[in-house]
């Protein structure tokens, strides 16, 4: 199993520049797979990015893996808590 796999981290910017980096990897190099990564508010763009990608660019990919979690994160500066932020993978495969 020496399939590369590339992560792209989820953030603020558009939805459409997430899925110019999809389609600029998969056409750039032989990766199969991409995976990615979003936390907290984030989770909806990562979603519809994959949505996005899948059904307008690229035809032949497949969401074959989509991980949720949680992860602590260390209290913001005049709090005394962590607090727990949702976090998701999801895996797009070109077939």
């Amino acid at each position: 199993m020496a399939e590369k796999s590339d992560v792209i981290f989820v953030g603020n910017k558009p939805p459409m520049s997430y899925v110019l980096a999809i389609i600029t990897a998969f056409s750039q190099s032989n990766i199969k797979e991409i995976t990615l990564k979003a936390r907290g508010q984030a989770i909806t763009t990562a979603v519809d990015v994959a949505e996005i990608t899948r059904s307008r660019f690229l035809k032949d990919l497949k969401v074959t893996k989509i991980a949720i979690g949680t992860q602590e994160m260390p209290p913001r500066e005049g709090e005394n808590r962590s607090r727990m932020v949702s976090t998701i993978e999801i895996m797009l495969t070109k077939v």
